[in-house]
C-alpha cells in the first residue's frame, strides 16, 4: 500500500521488483474525480508502477447508519467507480463500518522476536470505553447495506470495477456499542448472496478470518473467484484477544493458502499487511504501527518464496 505522491515506498517497491501498487490517499481532498484519479494512475505508471486498487472510501456515515444526506453520499462512491473505471482502476476496497475510533488495537509495542514490536486486541479492555455515539442496529445495518448494494453494483458492473469488501477489524458482533455485520463467514456470504454479480466480491484478508477461527485455505477455496484482492497476513489467538504476527509464524498455513489461490484461479493483486516494527523504525506516519517498512519486506520476500513453492 503506498501514498499517491513518490516517496522512499516508491522506490523500495521497485527495488523488490513489484510492479504493481495498491493505494491510499491519507485524508487528500476529494480524490475521487477523475482528474485526481487520472493524475495518480499516471504519476504511478511514470514510474513503473500499475495502480490496481484504490484502498480508500469517500464519507459514508449517513449510508451506513441510513440517516438522511446517504443518497448523496452513494453519488459520491458511484462518481468514485465511474472515474476509476475510466482511467482503468480495476478494484475498489471498502469498508461496511461506522465507528469513530477506526480500526482498534489495545497494545501498539507487544514484543515479538528479537525484541520486534507488535499490536494486539484485547476485546475486554477495548469494552471498558464509553460507548460511540452512534444509533443504528443490526438489523438496519443490513437493510442500509443492502440499499447500498443496490444502488452500487450496477454501477461497478457498468463501470467494469470489482468492489472488494474488508472483514470487520477486529471481526467482533459489536466493538463499544456498535454492531458489525462483515464478522463471520456466515455473514460474508450472506452480504456476497445478496448481489450475485461476479463485481460483488472481497478482499480477503486473512487475519480477520483467520481471527473468525475460519480454516483459511478452505475459505479461500469457498469464495473462489469472489475474492478480488488479498491481505496476506495472520494472527495468533481470536476475534476477541489477539496478536499480530511474524508472517510465518501465526496460525495459518499460510503455504496451503497460497496453493489455495492458485487452486481457484485467483490473479488479483495480494499485499503483505500489519507488519511488527523492527530495529530503528521510528514513530513517523510511514512508520505508523502495522505499516512499518522492514517488516513489509521480509513479507514481500516471504510471499515470493511461497510463491515459488506453488509452481513446483
Amino acid at each position: 500500500m503506498l501514498p499517491p505522491s513518490p516517496d522512499r515506498r516508491w522506490t523500495l517497491a521497485r527495488q523488490l521488483g513489484l510492479s504493481t501498487a495498491v493505494v491510499r490517499f491519507w485524508g487528500e481532498e476529494e480524490w475521487w474525480t477523475f482528474d485526481s484519479l487520472l493524475r495518480t494512475r499516471n504519476r504511478f505508471a511514470d514510474h513503473g508502477l500499475s495502480l490496481e486498487v484504490v484502498e480508500d472510501r469517500p464519507p459514508m456515515t449517513n449510508t451506513v447508519l441510513g440517516r438522511s444526506g446517504r443518497d448523496e453520499e452513494i453519488e459520491t462512491v458511484k462518481q468514485l467507480l465511474r472515474n476509476m473505471g475510466r482511467v482503468g482502476i480495476d478494484v475498489y476496497s471498502w469498508v461496511w463500518t461506522e465507528n469513530p475510533v477506526g480500526v482498534i488495537r489495545t497494545s501498539d509495542a507487544v514484543p515479538l522476536r528479537g525484541d520486534s514490536r507488535t499490536t494486539a486486541y484485547d476485546h475486554e479492555q477495548s469494552e471498558r470505553a464509553p460507548e460511540c455515539p452512534v444509533d443504528v442496529t443490526e438489523a438496519e445495518l443490513w437493510e442500509n447495506l443492502e440499499y447500498f448494494l443496490d444502488e452500487i453494483v450496477p454501477v461497478a458492473e457498468e463501470a467494469g470495477v470489482d468492489l472488494a469488501l474488508h472483514p470487520d477489524d477486529p471481526p467482533v458482533a459489536s466493538v463499544r456499542g456498535v454492531p458489525r455485520l462483515v464478522n463471520s463467514v456466515e455473514n460474508v456470504q450472506r452480504i456476497l448472496d445478496l448481489h450475485e454479480s461476479p463485481n460483488h466480491g472481497l478482499t480477503f484478508c486473512q487475519g480477520n478470518f483467520s481471527a473468525m477461527g475460519a480454516d483459511v485455505p478452505e475459505t479461500v477455496r469457498r469464495f473462489g473467484d469472489r475474492i478480488h484482492f488479498v491481505h496476506f497476513r495472520d494472527v495468533e489467538g481470536t476475534a476477541e484477544e489477539f496478536v499480530e504476527t511474524w508472517h510465518e509464524e501465526g496460525q495459518t498455513d499460510m503455504l496451503a493458502a497460497m496453493d489455495a489461490y492458485r487452486e481457484v484461479g485467483f490473479d488479483g493483486p495480494i499485499r503483505p499487511d500489519h507488519v511488527p516494527k523492527m530495529l530503528g523504525e521510528g514513530d513517523r506516519e510511514e512508520t505508523q504501527a502495522g505499516y512499518t517498512d522492514m517488516g513489509r519486506l521480509f513479507a514481500v520476500g516471504y510471499m515470493k518464496g511461497l510463491l515459488e513453492q506453488t509452481r513446483s
